[in-house]
């Protein structure tokens, strides 16, 4: 039995880093190949992350406001070239733990798919929390993409 276009909404899930760029292409691609799906592009900022910056730099009250601009800023750069004008897309972010952040916006979204790329949780903070990408893996209601960074020449 062939299942044709089961892919309605890719949640594609990134960090900003060279292995995001990789794991969205391979988002995109899917996207392409299911007529009429959405990607949703997804964020979340660490929570110790985030209480840093609202610790130390506590004369700045619009810390979030400053995140989403920031956020908003990467995506324009980043993703937003290489999505064809016809295609549906959205971004949002989320604070707390990456792993739970990325099940909990998979649920909200109704994602049929979760990309993400299998170098993310490589940080630092990452590391200190444990690895989110295993979590999603073992935690998901939808199937996971993990893409691994691209190699370099």
């Amino acid at each position: 039995m062939a299942h044709k276009d089961i892919f309605r909404k890719i949640l594609f899930c990134t960090d900003f880093n060279s292995d995001a760029m990789a794991a969205f292409h391979y988002a995109l691609n899917i996207a392409e190949g299911n007529r009429g799906s959405e990607i949703v592009i997804f964020h979340a900022v660490p929570e110790p992350e985030a209480q840093f910056w609202k610790t130390y730099i506590y004369e700045v009250d619009d810390v979030d406001t400053k995140a989403i601009h920031d956020i908003d800023r990467k995506v324009a750069e980043l993703y937003r070239p290489a999505i064809p004008e016809d295609m549906n897309w959205s971004s949002r972010f989320a604070v707390g733990n990456v792993g739970e952040e990325i099940l909990k916006a998979a649920r909200e979204e109704s994602a049929d798919l979760i990309v993400i790329g299998r170098g993310a949780g490589s940080n630092m903070i990452n590391r200190m929390l444990g690895n989110y990408t295993e979590k999603v893996i073992r935690k998901s209601r939808c199937p996971v993409l993990v893409v691994p960074e691209e190699e370099k020449d």
